[in-house]
């Protein structure tokens, strides 16, 4: 698998391969802000729209890709404060469900945690939900949980959540 840094245009070109994938994380379960069943326009829509944050350097966006296809994507969004400079959120870390068990999520983790490196960020974190997946890959790559909040989020089917928040210096 290829993973790559997107532009903007890259971006606005792939948005609709990262509506897919984002369908089809919402499709199984994964809470990462939006509700089932998701509308493939309104995905793509989305996508598009981090487009402006990408060509401004507020967001930066890889895609794995497998051939032609997006089957991972994982997101920084930078910090617009100036105390806050040395900080940035790691977001959408996404993975197709016929990618998972490969190691392809733990690999977009280690790439985007470089690159914070490589912004001069020295703080990174997350917010997840409790008991999930994901969980588990921040946990056993170093990530230190911060706390839990009830009822943060809902789950695709619409439940409020216990979400997990998690931060590493790097």
């Amino acid at each position: 698998m290829i993973v790559t840094r997107l532009d903007e245009g890259q971006l606005l070109g792939r948005a609709g391969d990262l509506a897919d994938l984002l369908v089809d994380t919402v499709d199984d379960g994964a809470s990462v802000g939006f509700l089932a069943p998701l509308d493939r326009a309104a995905a793509e829509a989305w996508w598009q729209e981090r487009a402006v944050a990408v060509g401004a350097g507020r967001l930066a966006v890889w895609v794995a890709c497998r051939g032609a296809r997006v089957v991972g994507t994982v997101s920084l969004a930078f910090a617009d404060k100036p105390n806050s400079g040395h900080r940035a959120e790691l977001v959408k870390l996404m993975v197709h469900r016929e990618a998972r068990g490969q190691g392809l999520g733990r690999r977009l983790l280690s790439i985007a945690e470089a690159a914070a490196i490589g912004a001069g960020v020295t703080l990174l974190h997350l917010d997840t939900e409790t008991d999930s997946l994901a969980e588990r890959l921040y946990a056993s790559a170093g990530w230190s949980r911060a706390g839990v909040i009830p009822d943060y989020a809902a789950s695709p089917a619409g439940v409020l959540r216990p979400t997990t928040i998690y931060f590493k210096h790097v």
